[in-house]
């Protein structure tokens, strides 16, 4: 039998409109930087298992990508990231979903800081409960002067547990155990002086001021940077002895890198380095 050939039209109507659907994720590389661009405006850029997939993907391909120097995440639309996607989370109400996606959603933030690239969040809008806990979860963070932070799964009797790791390990305690049994908004000035990010800066000088910071980074050996950041979370996992055996030993194979000895000769000679 002959196909119809309307059937057909309507088909390829439907893959080219599946195929016009927005990517969840956008990647531009920008000077051996990747920026990572959440991409699902409209519901506030919330981690939908989608989303969450695409992120992991991409950040474990950039993990293994010596030529992208350092990363950034940002938010399309008003927001940074208001969380994981709630409704989708309700369709499913079962032990075992749940336990899956809480473990994936560790598994990526745990390795935001496993990567040997700095990871950079650019916050604006808001970052509200898993939103928040990747803002905690990234190396640095610089956020728009109106932005606002909040760990708000309590109001609706859900304790921010898997939040609260990267959380308690940004800000005191108190201040971490405040945010997360009332569920409140702290402003971006709060977020400043507690801990949670590095600098506030109005927004039209969000971009600006994260270039500077990336360039002064850039500068910087590679070998260093990575395992730099690589001992530096082991070292806070591990008793004071712990910390500082694998601290030397560390900076003593880094005192063996090229770019090392070629930065104390230089500084012996007072000259800039030739890395």
């Amino acid at each position: 039998m002959a196909a119809d050939p309307h059937m057909l039209s309507s088909d390829a109507a439907g893959r080219a409109a599946a195929s016009a659907e927005p990517a969840l994720l956008e990647r531009e590389d920008r000077g051996g930087v990747a920026w990572l661009w959440l991409n699902r405006p409209r519901a506030y850029n919330a981690l939908s298992e989608g989303l969450l997939g695409a992120l992991h993907a991409e950040l474990d391909a950039i993990s293994r990508t010596p030529a992208v120097r350092a990363v950034v995440i940002g938010g399309r639309g008003p927001a940074f990231c208001a969380g994981h996607d709630l409704r989708e989370m309700r369709a499913e109400p079962s032990l075992a979903y749940y336990q899956d996606l809480f473990a994936r959603c560790s598994r990526m933030m745990v390795l935001l800081q496993r990567m040997p690239q700095p990871v950079i969040a650019r916050v604006h809008g808001i970052a509200t409960a898993a939103g928040c806990q990747l803002v905690a979860a990234c190396d640095l963070a610089i956020t728009a002067d109106d932005a606002r932070f909040a760990v708000s799964g309590i109001n609706l009797g859900l304790f921010c547990s898997t939040p609260s790791v990267a959380l308690s390990r940004n800000l005191s305690r108190k201040a971490a155990m405040r945010m997360l049994l009332t569920g409140d908004f702290i402003s971006a000035a709060e977020a400043v002086e507690q801990g949670l990010v590095n600098e506030a800066v109005p927004p039209e000088q969000l971009d600006a001021t994260i270039e500077a910071l990336l360039a002064r980074i850039l500068a910087k050996p590679v070998e260093a940077v990575s395992a730099g950041k690589g001992l530096f979370y082991r070292q806070l996992e591990l008793g004071v002895e712990g910390a500082y055996q694998l601290a030397g030993q560390t900076m003593a194979c880094n005192m063996m890198e090229q770019s090392a000895l070629e930065g104390v000769q230089a500084f012996i000679e007072k000259r800039p380095p030739k890395w």
